[in-house]
Formats: structure tokens, sequence, C-alpha cells
């Protein structure tokens, strides 16, 4: 099946290059940023004499000429104008920004006004251990984000023994590619090496995006406390989750029965690290309790399971294939 890769100059556009190269049912035959004009080559140095594309300037007609599926890696209001018209000319997408991932008046209080409201409805929220029924049906599928894959993932099996009325504390921290490739003080070596910090606590866009899939996912309510800190790493994901449990159950058969027929959930037996999932598809959990206390521990990469593996597994999904085709499994370790 011939795709395109639409937002091809960041982090996320070069992994998903990197991953459909070598997938056995997708063929590359778009490339696209924002300027065009360049080989794939140049923009992405590191891809020398692997592969010969030359990067067009985005264009959704382009594509539909070209391409049956398109990954769109764009920010957020810039994805829907792209979504809306390659859905008009039946072009599957799936979309790596937030642009779809909220209902719409949560998206339009923490984000901007949303311009196409009309496929809102239809897209399909692209977390596939929970939608993956959803996602085989779907012509848009909102790829989640690696802090709400991360959290999710962890919290989800629990939610329906965690005790009503009790706050949910979460403490994410990422890898500094997760602030793409743009220039800042945040991101700049000198602020980060050797270095941690919190930003945005209980206000981060995640947050009522995670309290929102709790309700869709399980009809349940809570108050998400959500703070995310940088690392000084390059990739990689660690969300430790703090909740209270109605009672003292078995924890660990729990999450072991949930994930039991999901290749991509790892249920580890001590707390969890970085290293482990790098280059990988897998999110790694652990779980442990004293007495009614409980703490959920994950990992992942963020730009891979965190974004761009992820989108591939959802595009399997949509397009009938197996959902591991393609979706890388070994670790960079050391």
């Amino acid at each position: 099946m011939n795709v395109a890769i639409i937002g091809a100059s960041g982090y996320t556009g070069l992994e998903l290059i990197k991953l459909l190269l070598t997938h056995p049912k997708f063929n590359i035959t778009y490339i696209a940023n924002s300027t065009g004009e360049e080989n794939v080559q140049d923009l992405h140095p590191c891809l020398k004499d692997v592969v010969n594309i030359d990067v067009s300037k985005a264009n959704a007609k382009e594509v539909a000429k070209v391409a049956d599926l398109a990954f769109l890696a764009l920010p957020h209001k810039t994805s829907m104008f792209f979504a809306k018209e390659l859905l008009e000319l039946d072009v599957k997408v799936v979309d790596l920004s937030a642009d779809y991932r909220l209902e719409l008046d949560t998206y339009e209080e923490h984000y901007c006004p949303h311009e196409d409201k009309a496929h809102i409805k239809d897209s399909v929220y692209g977390l596939p251990e929970y939608y993956s029924e959803e996602i085989k049906n779907s012509k848009l599928v909102a790829n989640p984000g690696c802090y709400p894959t991360a959290t999710l993932l962890a919290l989800l099996p629990f939610v329906d023994f965690i005790q009503e009325g009790s706050q949910i504390f979460i403490d994410a921290k990422s890898g500094v590619s997760g602030a793409g490739k743009k220039l800042s003080e945040v991101a700049h070596f000198v602020n980060l090496n050797e270095n941690s910090h919190a930003y945005n606590p209980f206000k981060h866009r995640h947050m009522p995006e995670i309290q929102e899939k709790i309700k869709l996912v399980k009809n349940k309510e809570f108050q998400i406390n959500f703070v995310p800190h940088l690392l000084p790493v390059t990739r990689g994901m660690l969300v430790s989750v703090y909740a209270t449990l109605k009672d003292e159950i078995d924890v660990e058969k729990i999450l072991e029965d949930t994930y039991l027929n999901n290749e991509f959930v790892r249920v580890r037996k001590a707390p969890v690290d970085l290293k482990m999932v790098a280059g990988t598809n897998f999110c790694d959990i652990f779980v442990a309790r004293n007495g009614k206390a409980l703490f959920i521990n994950s990992s992942i990469d963020n730009l891979l399971r965190g974004a761009s593996s992820q989108a591939v597994v959802n595009a399997n999904i949509m397009c009938g294939f197996e959902e591991n085709e393609g979706i890388p499994k070994i670790a960079y370790v050391p």
C-alpha cells in the first residue's frame, strides 16, 4: 500500500520514514514538509545512501494521486486543514497531532477553535489496546501523544478499583526530544545537561486528555493531577502514577490479565526504566501496592510508542494487516 508522510522535518517524521522504509506492506510514495525543494537525504543526512526521495511542499491533491494513506506529523491547528482535505479526497489519515484526540469542547478550551468539526465525530483515538475494533473501520485515527499513552496504559486497568472521589497523581518524565527540534532556552544543552525540572504543573494540555479518556473508556471521573518533567536524555518516558484503592487487591494479577493478549505491553516484576524500551513500541509496566496505596510505573520510547511506531500500528490495523508488521521490538541497549 502506498503511503505519504506530511511533516517530515521533525523527529517523529524522521522516525516514520525509518519505520516505513523497512515495512513489508507500506511503500513511501510521497514525503512533504512546508517548503519542499530538497531531497530527503539533505533534510535528514542520516539517510544518505539509504533512500532517495524528493521532499515536496505539502499538497493534499498531490498526495491523493500517489497514496492511499497519509501520516500527518504536523503541529495542532495545521494538521486539521490537511486532514479535512485528505479525507474528502478519500485518503485515510493517521494524525499525530492533537487535532482529533479530544471532544470538541475540550479541544477548544485547551487549544484553539476547531476548523474541521465535521470529522471529529469520525475520528478514533489510536490507543490500540482499547480501540482496536474501532480503528479497523476508521478512516481517521487520532494518534495519542507520549504522555497520555504511557499514563493511560498504566492507569486504565485499575480505574474500576480506585477509591471513588479520591485524587490521582501522575509524575511524568520525558526525554528532551519530546520538545521537538525547534530551538528553545528550555532545551538548550547548558540549561538541560545535568539538570531536570517540572513544567506546566496541573496546567499541561495532556491532563484533560487523560481525564477525558478515563471517562470515555471506563465511565469514571477522577481529579487528575498531572505534572510533567524534562529529563536530560534524548528519548524515553517514565511515568509514575499514585492512587488509593477501594480494597487490598491482587494488583499484579489485574495488570497481567488486562494485557494478556496485547503484544506490545510487557508486565515487569521490578520498576521499569528507559533503556529497556528505547527503540521499540513496547510499553513496560510495573505495579505495587502498600495496603490501599497504589503505585504504577510505566515506560515507553516517546518518539516511537509515544508517536511514530504507534502510528504505524494504527495504520496496520486500519489496513487489515497484522498489528506487529514492521514494528520494532529490539531495544537500543546498551
